[in-house]
């Protein structure tokens, strides 16, 4: 991954010229909400069918269209055309213009849409075994990354299909971090500080607040402002949308722990994958998943290049031994059973812990 694509990323985003903060000044990333009305007038109730038995599939996605993101989805949607002789083709709508992933899974729920690009955020609302695979320093490594989502995977993607959707592809996208704009090192650091967290994700604001941390909601667009403004003094999320949103700027420290995985994922509702003639579904599984691959290694180059490029610009990066480490996983297992059964799922918690418990054992 060249330096040169995380700067294309962040300038997608709309937020900055290249990557320094000083003498930029940031804009918080615009995320479309159209009035009922709009929604309607927009879109057919289902996909297109043009002559000849063309479909055409709307596919609603939060990444920025000039990035390398964007410039894979196009690609993508061209072999799709290729590979069935132009009988189904992806028209893309990015950079969030159908709204927040929740108001895309309404839309894909309702084929207003046909396929959608989702975080975990959206996953968490398919399925409650996704928010737990995000269950705070239960999976803490990339090799305990790989192998619960080499175990995990075939049962979530069956869970994606009980809801009415067709999970074309799902890959690991990185991890969540803490910045701060106070050095954190132990659960204590991050409990003196006010954090920011994401209102669409009321359960996983709940968890922190189990743990005794003083958790603020705050919308994505507003996240800077509220840094500058003292509402917050901590946020916790990927590194690649820290150095996007330049919150290292404010927040200038970044703890190295690795609070939890995310997910990637391209859904498609069963409705339109049942209307994809057959000949056609597994070159269309196959490109897709080909691009799913190419996005999980992406993440991971850009997340490097990201805490890279912070550091260069004020960044301080905050090395936990591993007695304060185990702080941490302490002050999680501590709330554990009040979370499991009404924020986690039992069974999915019960499944990854017995898989990295039997990893970190050797076993």
């Amino acid at each position: 991954m060249r330096k040169n694509d995380v700067v294309l990323l962040f300038r997608g985003v709309g937020l900055i010229k290249g990557c320094t903060y000083k003498n930029n000044r940031p804009r918080p990333l615009a995320v479309g909400l159209l009035i009922v009305l709009l929604f309607f007038i927009s879109f057919p109730a289902y996909s297109q069918r043009r002559p000849g038995g063309q479909i055409t599939i709307k596919l609603a996605t939060q990444v920025p269209a000039s990035t390398p993101w964007g410039a894979a989805l196009n690609r993508m949607a061209a072999e799709w055309a290729a590979a069935t002789n132009g009988q189904v083709r992806l028209q893309i709508y990015p950079n969030g213009t159908q709204g927040n992933e929740a108001d895309m899974l309404q839309k894909l729920n309702m084929n207003v849409i046909q396929a959608a690009v989702f975080t975990s955020f959206g996953l968490n609302r398919i399925a409650p075994e996704f928010l737990t695979l995000s269950c705070p320093f239960l999976i803490r490594s990339n090799a305990e990354m790989d192998l619960v989502f080499a175990n995990l995977k075939p049962e979530l993607e069956a869970k994606v299909s009980a809801q009415g959707l067709y999970p074309l592809a799902i890959v690991k996208g990185g991890w969540i971090k803490i910045f701060s704009k106070s050095p954190v090192f132990v659960p204590a650091d991050l409990k003196r500080q006010r954090v920011g967290s994401d209102p669409q994700e009321p359960a996983m604001t709940q968890a922190f607040k189990s743990m005794g941390y003083q958790v603020t909601p705050i919308d994505g667009n507003r996240v800077l402002i509220a840094l500058n403004g003292g509402t917050i003094d901590a946020i916790y999320g990927s590194p690649i949308g820290a150095a996007g949103l330049q919150l290292f700027g404010v927040a200038k420290n970044m703890a190295s722990l690795n609070l939890a995985p995310f997910l990637g994922s391209v859904i498609l509702n069963k409705h339109t994958w049942d209307s994809i003639p057959e000949q056609y579904r597994a070159d269309i599984l196959r490109i897709t998943q080909k691009f799913g691959e190419e996005i999980e290694k992406s993440m991971m180059d850009l997340e490097t290049e990201a805490i890279l490029t912070m550091g260069k610009h004020g960044l301080v990066i905050n090395d936990l031994n591993d007695r304060q480490l185990q702080e941490w996983y302490d002050d999680m297992n501590r709330v554990i059973p009040t979370l499991v059964d009404t924020t986690f799922d039992r069974n999915a918690y019960e499944k990854i812990l017995a898989l990295v418990t039997a990893y970190r054992n050797g076993r």
